[in-house]
C-alpha cells in the first residue's frame, strides 16, 4: 500500500500564554510506486468469506449452465491434402496449371473451402434449409426471448415478414459458415475441415461432403476452363487462318506490281551510286582547273605578252611561232591567230567537260531515285513477309493448342485428395463441464477479489491509528472503542461498572497521553472537537471527564455547543442556568453547575442566546470565565461544536491549553479531517492530538489494529 511521508515542525502559539501545541505539522503526500503485498493479502484475507461466496455462486451458475442449460455439440474433422506437383496425364501443358504450393496459394485454398459458393453447394446437397439447427425460422420461438417481449410491451408488430427463398438460403449459409471451420497445418499442404453440430452423424456428414465438394469443385473449374478455352481457341484459329491467307495474298500482289528487286541488286545499285559520286567529284575538280586555266589564258591575251601567253598555253607550236616572231620571220598577227586558235580549242574542251559533269549529275539523281524507290519497295515487301510469317507462327501455335486442349477435355485431375474422412464422434466436444467448473471457480475468485479490492479502494475513512497519523501528521493520543450501550448517558454507567473493560482502559490511555503531553505545563483547560457531528466527541468528553474525576480531581464539563444544546437530552437540567448566565454575571459558577454524585464531575450546560456564539466565545468575559473556572477546578473540559460546521471551536481553541480532535473510525473522510485540522492551523492553533473514536474492536483487529494495543483487556485483568 502507498504510504505518506510526514514532516513535523513545532510552532508554539503566541496569543495564548498557557497554550501548548505538540506539533505544527506540514504534511507532504508522496505516493510510492511500490505495492504492499502484505497489505494486499491482508485485504483479501479479510474478505475471504465474500470471495468464497462469490466462488460458490459462480460454480453453481457454471454447473447449472453445463449440466442443465448447455446443448451438447459434436465436432469431427476431415483432412484434405494438396498436391502442388501434379503431373499432366498427356504430357501437354494444361489450360489451368497445378497449384504452386506457396503460402499465398495455401491461404487462398483455405478461403476457397470457406467460400459461400461451396457452402451453398453443401446446403443444397444435404438439404440444410430444412434443418432447424441452421434454419432459424424452423425453430420454435422461446417464451423467454427478450426482443419479442420488448416489441409486445411497446405494442409493436412481432410477426416476422415472410422471407424469400434466397433470403432463407443466405441465412442458412451464414449459420453453416459458423458451424464449419478450415485450418492449415503448419509446414504442410494438409487442410483440416471441421464441422460442429448437435448431431455426431451430421457433423461427420457435413465435413466429408464439404471435402468431396471441394475436390469436385477443382475438377469442375478445370473442366469449365478447358471447355471455354476450346471454344475460344476454335474461334481464334478460324480468325487467324483468315488473317494468314490475307497476309500471303498481300505478298503475292506486291511482288506482281513492284520491280524485280532483291537485297543484292540494291547493294549493286548503291555501289554504282558511289562510283558515280567519285567520278563527279573528279570531273568537278578538272572542270575547276580548266576554268582557271582558261581565265588565265584570256587574261594573258588581254595583256598581249607573248612570253606569258606561251608559258600559260604550254604549246610547242605556239612557242615555235613566238621564236619566229622574235626573229622577225613572222608577223604578230600570225602569233595572235595561232593563240586564238589555241584559246578556242581550250574553250571547247571546257564546254565538253562541263557537259560530261552535268551528265554524271543527272545519272546520279536517277540512281538515287531508283535506290530510294527500290528500298521502299523492299521494306514493304519484307514487312509483308514478316507479317505473313508471324501470322503463320501464331496460327500454327493456336492450332496446336486447340488440338491439345480438345484432347485434355475429360481427363483433368484435381489438385487435392481426401487424406482422411471424418468419423462419427462418440463424445460431445462441448460443453466441457470440468473446464466450465474450473473457469467458473476462477471467475468467482477474481470477481470476489475484485469486489473486495474495489470496496477497499472506495473506503475513505481511517481504520488504524497509523493511517490517521500518516495522513495528518498529528499523533493519535487515544483510541476509544465503540461501547455496547444503547444511550450515550449509559456510557458513564458502563465505564463505572466495567472499570477493566477495553473501553475504560482506552479512556485511561487517553487521559495519560493528554496529561503527559506537556510535562512542564500540564493542560488544565481541554477542549474536544471533531470535523462533523456524530464522531464521538461528546462521548469522549463525558468519558474523559469521568476518568479525570476518578483521580479525585475536581472536573468541570462545559457544553460548548450552545447552538444545539444536546446535554439536556441526557441530564435532567430543567430550569438550570448555563454558561451564558455565568459569563454575563447573572449567577455564579457554583450556582449554575449541575452536580450529580453518580457522575463525579460538574456540568455547565449551554443556553440559547440572540448573540452569535462565536462572538460570545471570543469575548474577554469568556476568557475571564475560563480563568475563574480553572481556579475553582482542577480540570475544565469543553465539548465544542464540529469545526467544519461553525467557527466556535476555532474561537474557543484560542483560550484552552489542549485541543483534542475526534475522528470516527472508518467513517470520517480524509478530506474532512485535513480540512478541519487546516482550519485550526490557519488560526495558529494546531491541535494537541487526535482521538480515533467509535472503533469496532473486531474490525480493528481485521485491519491490523492489534499492534496498537489490545481491545480485549478483560482476559488480561481477569488472570
Amino acid at each position: 500500500m502507498a504510504q505518506n511521508k510526514v514532516i513535523s515542525l513545532n510552532e508554539p502559539a503566541s496569543d495564548a500564554p498557557h497554550l501548548h501545541a505538540t506539533a505544527h505539522p506540514q504534511v507532504v503526500d508522496q505516493q510510492d510506486d511500490e505495492i504492499d503485498l502484505l497489505a494486499l493479502m491482508g485485504t483479501l484475507w479479510r474478505g475471504k468469506w465474500l470471495i468464497l461466496l462469490a466462488m460458490i455462486v459462480a460454480v453453481f451458475i457454471g454447473g447449472y449452465y453445463a449440466y442443465r442449460f448447455a446443448i451438447p455439440v459434436y465436432t469431427t474433422t476431415a483432412s484434405v491434402a494438396l498436391d502442388p506437383k501434379k503431373q499432366n496425364v498427356t504430357g501437354m501443358s494444361s489450360v489451368i496449371s497445378g497449384l504452386s504450393g506457396d503460402q499465398a496459394t495455401v491461404n487462398t485454398e483455405v478461403e476457397v473451402i470457406r467460400s459461400r459458393g461451396l457452402m451453398e453447394k453443401l446446403v443444397k446437397a444435404l438439404d440444410l434449409t430444412n434443418d432447424p439447427e441452421f434454419n432459424d425460422r424452423l425453430r420454435p420461438q422461446s417464451p423467454y426471448a427478450v426482443k419479442p417481449f420488448i416489441k409486445r410491451l411497446l405494442g409493436m408488430n412481432t410477426k416476422k415478414p415472410i422471407p424469400t427463398d434466397r433470403a432463407i438460403l443466405d441465412a442458412t449459409i451464414d449459420n453453416v459458415l459458423k458451424a464449419m471451420s478450415v485450418s492449415n497445418k503448419r509446414q504442410s499442404y494438409v487442410f483440416n475441415i471441421t464441422a460442429t453440430t448437435t448431431s455426431p452423424e451430421k457433423s461427420a456428414k457435413m465435413a466429408n461432403t464439404l471435402a468431396k465438394l471441394y475436390i469436385l469443385d477443382q475438377l469442375d473449374v478445370k473442366f469449365k476452363a478447358t471447355q471455354q478455352a476450346t471454344k475460344w481457341l476454335t474461334e481464334r484459329v478460324a480468325d487467324l487462318k483468315q488473317k494468314l491467307e490475307n497476309a500471303v495474298k498481300k505478298v503475292k500482289d506486291f511482288n506482281s506490281q513492284a520491280e524485280l528487286i532483291s537485297p543484292k541488286g540494291l547493294v549493286a545499285l548503291q555501289r554504282q551510286l558511289k562510283e558515280t559520286r567519285d567520278r563527279i567529284k573528279n570531273a568537278s575538280a578538272d572542270l575547276r582547273q580548266q576554268a582557271a586555266h582558261l581565265n588565265a589564258l584570256k587574261a594573258a591575251a588581254s595583256e598581249g605578252n607573248p612570253d606569258k601567253m606561251v608559258e600559260l598555253a604550254g604549246d610547242r607550236n605556239l612557242a615555235r611561232i613566238r621564236t619566229m616572231l622574235k626573229a622577225g620571220n613572222v608577223k604578230r598577227a600570225t602569233f595572235d591567230a595561232a593563240f586564238t586558235t589555241f584559246l578556242n580549242r581550250a574553250e571547247q574542251d571546257f564546254q565538253r567537260a562541263s557537259f560530261q559533269n552535268e551528265t554524271l549529275k543527272a545519272s546520279l539523281a536517277r540512281l538515287k531515285g531508283r535506290i530510294k524507290r527500290q528500298s521502299s519497295d523492299l521494306v514493304t515487301l519484307q514487312q509483308l513477309q514478316r507479317e505473313a510469317a508471324a501470322s503463320q507462327a501464331i496460327y500454327a501455335y493456336f492450332l496446336k493448342r486447340l488440338k491439345e486442349t480438345s484432347v485434355q477435355q475429360g481427363i483433368q485431375k484435381a489438385d487435392s485428395r481426401v487424406l482422411s474422412r471424418a468419423v462419427v464422434p462418440i463424445y460431445a466436444s462441448a460443453p466441457r463441464k470440468s473446464l466450465i467448473l474450473v473457469l467458473s471457480t476462477l471467475l468467482g475468485l477474481f470477481a470476489g477479489a475484485g469486489v473486495v479490492l474495489g470496496r477497499e479502494m472506495l473506503q475513505y475513512g481511517f481504520r488504524t491509528a497509523e493511517d490517521l497519523e500518516l495522513a495528518t501528521g498529528y499523533t493519535v493520543i487515544g483510541q476509544i472503542p465503540k461501547m455496547p450501550v444503547g444511550k450515550r448517558l449509559d456510557t458513564l454507567r458502563y465505564l463505572t461498572e466495567k472499570p477493566t473493560s477495553a473501553a475504560a482502559e482506552s479512556v485511561r490511555n487517553l487521559r495519560t497521553s493528554v496529561l503527559l503531553s506537556d510535562v512542564d505545563h500540564p493542560p488544565r483547560i481541554i477542549m474536544i472537537t471533531s470535523s462533523t457531528p456524530g464522531e464521538g466527541k461528546t462521548t469522549a468528553s463525558l468519558a474523559f471527564s469521568q476518568n479525570l474525576a476518578g483521580l479525585g480531581k475536581k472536573v468541570l464539563l462545559i457544553e460548548g455547543d450552545i447552538r444545539r444544546r444536546t446535554f439536556t437530552q441526557y441530564f435532567k437540567l430543567e430550569g438550570v442556568k448555563g454558561i451564558l448566565s455565568v459569563i454575563s454575571g447573572d449567577v455564579d459558577l457554583s450556582e449554575a453547575v449541575y452536580r450529580d454524585p453518580k457522575l463525579g464531575f460538574d456540568i455547565l450546560v449551554g443556553e440559547k442566546s440572540s448573540t452569535n456564539a462565536a462572538d460570545v466565545f471570543s469575548s474577554d468575559k469568556f476568557r475571564a470565565f475560563l480563568k475563574a473556572a480553572s481556579a475553582d477546578y482542577d480540570y475544565v473540559v469543553i465539548d465544542t461544536p464540529p469545526v467544519l460546521i461553525v467557527p466556535d471551536a476555532r474561537v474557543i481553541a484560542q483560550s484552552v491549553d489542549a485541543v483534542l480532535y475526534s475522528v470516527k473510525w472508518d467513517a470520517t473522510s480524509k478530506a474532512q479531517v485535513l480540512q478541519g485540522l487546516k482550519m485550526f492551523e490557519t488560526v495558529n492553533r494546531p491541535v494537541t492530538g487526535l482521538i480515533l473514536s467509535l472503533i469496532d474492536p473486531k474490525g480493528m483487529k481485521r485491519y491490523g489494529g492489534a499492534k496498537y494495543g489490545s481491545y480485549d483487556a478483560k482476559g488480561y485483568y481477569d488472570n
